[in-house]
């Protein structure tokens, strides 16, 4: 599988979740999974979240970059 060249595309995609940072990526590679064939990897850029009014952290936010093989 991966002796033969091969040629990715990479885009950027944001993953959110009320749970964790995991979820966040999850997320947005389950998302993308469903928009791009072949997926191949991910990179976390950034991860940032929303803090609630008590105080907590209410979402969590990952920017991710994912790599897809072109045809």
């Amino acid at each position: 599988m991966y002796g033969e060249d091969r040629v990715y595309k990479k885009i950027e995609v944001i993953g959110t979740s009320k749970k964790s940072i995991e979820d966040a990526i999850q997320t947005a590679v389950s998302r993308a999974n469903t928009s791009l064939e072949k997926l191949s990897w991910f990179e976390v850029g950034e991860v940032r979240g929303h803090v609630g009014d008590d105080g907590t952290v209410s979402e969590y936010q990952v920017v991710l970059k994912v790599a897809f093989q072109l045809k």
